[in-house]
């Protein structure tokens, strides 16, 4: 198994993990920055699978495999987690929290505010969130790998 692959699956629980313990009111606060942090370590462990003599390059090339890996495992399950919540929420109710200016710029645009509730807000809400989280996992995941691969060469 490549080395990338390995630190992506070991990434991806650990991403999964912190997921699960952000879902706890208030911990957010907390989780979100470590994800953000385990980004470049994810990328930093693909690196150190490269074997020596490493450079910047390799370890940003396997930094961003193993790092956009488990943002696509952690973000698929993520993606249900949220979509499992959603349904479990009254859409009445959720629609009537939203601001009247919410609910009068969707009435503009066209678009049902039972949209953005239940499982297809899930959907949608998860999809887009997986789509730019895995742009900040390559880019975090390559940094972390160019600087373990040049600052550990041998």
């Amino acid at each position: 198994m490549p080395g990338w692959l390995k630190a992506g699956l070991i990434g991806a629980v650990g991403l999964i993990l912190l997921t699960l313990i952000g879902l706890v009111p208030g911990l957010v606060c907390i989780t979100l920055p470590l994800t953000l942090l385990f980004y470049p370590a994810i990328g930093a462990l693909a690196a150190a699978y490269v074997p020596p003599v490493r450079s910047a390059g390799q370890g940003a090339g396997q930094g961003t495999l193993a790092a956009v890996t488990a943002a696509l495992l952690s973000g698929s399950v993520t993606m249900a987690i949220y979509m499992v919540h959603s349904a479990l929420i009254d859409t009445s109710q959720a629609i009537s929290e939203l601001p009247p200016e919410t609910l009068e710029a969707l009435h503009i645009l066209g678009i049902p505010p039972e949209l953005l509730v239940g499982i297809s807000g899930g959907a949608i809400g998860g999809f887009m969130c997986c789509s730019l989280g895995v742009l900040i996992a390559a880019a975090l995941g390559a940094i972390g790998g160019a600087l373990y691969g040049a600052v550990k060469p041998e």
